[in-house]
């Protein structure tokens, strides 16, 4: 007893030896100390941040000034099922990490038995002078059973370690689903308001189209316009009511995805015409190194990473023995409840049991060779979400000023066709034009208008990606030191082209 007492004793001491297996530690990556920007671009528009995945995500779509777009989002994390089903995984992912978890301390159950036998008096007996009588027992048996497998190579701290980091992963994917959803309601939103702007320009210029319709017609009444004139005219008005019905069916597919994003039948939700938002505002920009910090997908990565390179430790652990404390139980036997505390009723037994495999046809190397790729290929991802964030960040940022730029010179264009149509209005109706040029004007600046707005939405859905790029918003969020901020003129050349 005692030399067994002395091994549970030795065996205890190794299993605070550290865990088998390699030690995690993040990779290295060639990742840049900051951002290209396009040439003339003002780099100062670009501040540094130092946040980490660990702080609070703030409500960053607020900065926009849209109340309708607040409240969408936040029916959005109230009610979407696929931000559901992630946290009900990230449950389970703790859960498993718990009962993993409880593999570090001992199995402790209790069980009692109570039985009153009757024993015949004809059994067989052992000699055959002896005699037997009937006779009835009882017999009462409390008794707590403990198992416990000995860490003494770490295997199990690093199942633990990884189940942990599972867990990590779980949690950080489900901050991805809500930065994805986030993100593709404001995108949809967006376009929606797009839409909408497009809309609203084209129903003011088809109106414009059908008011210089009627005059041609007084004109061909009168003998002063031909046939192809007038023809002509009513060709480009049908053709912009296609377009505007075309943009009607791109609205409906915006809305009825918003309807499925907050966990709204599509044939119930209805959202009426607005406008696109007027605050167009700047994030700043962390560096490469914060962003590995930033992104949910990329934190994700890294976890998975960790967990991977613990299972490499559980799977080299299968090459030692694993010892048991064999079933070890302490209890009491007694025929008579009044005496089953007593000391001579007391019966305990414990034991250690070593387990070593000799033969099982390669199957722990392939285990081992197995954890090791896997360890590879968490690795290669981890580095290939590194690099796609760097990426969608970078155009994000090109796009931005790429898009701001495109923006002013086609405020200009817009503003230079309104007043080129304008005066050939005046001209085709003092008979100075003719009917082909004030028709490609029209056409050019029904192309010009569409293409404004649909600059002003792309500069909000770059804006967006750009936020999505960066991982979400964080507390102590800092804006630029001026952040930009557009304000669209509502007034329009259509106006006076139209009188």
């Amino acid at each position: 007893m005692k030399r067994s007492f002395s091994l549970c004793l030795i065996a205890l001491a190794c299993a605070g030896c550290s865990p088998i297996g390699p030690d995690y530690a993040r990779p290295e990556l060639n990742v840049p100390a900051n951002w290209k920007t396009l040439p003339g671009a003002d780099a100062s528009l670009w501040k540094i941040a130092e946040p980490s995945d660990g702080q609070p995500k703030d409500k960053w779509w607020t900065r926009f000034e849209d109340s309708t777009l607040s409240q969408l989002i936040e029916r959005c994390l109230e009610n979407n099922n696929t931000l559901k089903a992630s946290l009900a995984r990230l449950d389970q992912a703790i859960a498993q990490s718990e009962a993993r978890g409880a593999a570090l301390f001992p199995t402790v159950s209790i069980s009692a038995t109570g039985s009153r036998t009757l024993t015949s008096a004809n059994r067989p007996t052992t000699t055959y002078d002896s005699v037997n009588i009937q006779t009835v027992q009882n017999d009462f048996r409390p008794i707590a059973l403990m198992t416990y497998e000995i860490d003494w190579l770490g295997k199990v701290r690093r199942d633990v370690e990884a189940s942990r980091n599972t867990a990590d992963q779980a949690a950080a994917d489900t901050e991805n689903v809500r930065l994805l959803l986030t993100a593709q309601v404001a995108s949809s939103y967006i376009l929606l308001r797009q839409y909408d702007e497009e809309i609203r320009v084209l129903t003011m210029i088809v109106g414009l189209q059908e008011k210089l319709l009627g005059l041609i017609q007084k004109r061909y009444d009168l003998g002063a316009a031909g046939q192809t004139e007038l023809s002509q005219q009513k060709a480009l008005v049908q053709s912009s009511g296609a377009q505007l019905e075309l943009l009607n069916n791109l609205r409906n597919l915006q809305e009825n995805l918003l309807a499925t994003l907050t966990a709204t039948p599509a044939a119930s939700f209805k959202l009426p015409a607005g406008r696109l938002p007027q605050t167009l505002p700047a994030f700043p920009v962390n560096v490469p190194s914060a962003l590995l910090e930033r992104r949910p997908d990329v934190a994700a990565a890294e976890r998975a990473m960790a967990a991977a390179n613990a299972q490499i430790g559980v799977a080299k652990a299968a090459f030692f023995p694993s010892l048991l404390v064999a079933p070890g139980f302490i209890g009491g036997d007694s025929n008579n409840i009044a005496t089953l505390l007593n000391l001579p009723s007391l019966l305990w037994s414990i034991g250690l049991t070593a387990t070593q495999t000799i033969f099982d046809s390669g199957r722990t190397s392939a285990n081992y060779r197995f954890a090791q790729a896997g360890y590879a290929a968490t690795l290669a991802n981890y580095r290939q979400v590194v690099l796609v964030a760097i990426q969608e960040t970078q155009d994000s940022m090109s796009g931005i000023q790429q898009f701001s730029r495109a923006r002013l010179k086609q405020d200009e264009a817009v503003t230079n066709l309104n007043r080129a149509l304008r005066v050939s209005a005046i001209r085709y109706r003092e008979g100075l034009d003719t009917a082909q040029t004030l028709a490609l004007l029209q056409q050019n600046q029904l192309t010009a208008e569409r293409i404004k707005w649909q600059m002003h939405g792309n500069q909000f859905l770059a804006n967006i990606a750009l936020v999505k790029a960066l991982g979400g918003g964080w507390e102590g969020f800092k804006q630029a030191d001026e952040p930009v901020v557009r304000v669209f003129d509502e007034r329009s050349e259509l106006v006076k082209v139209a009188q």
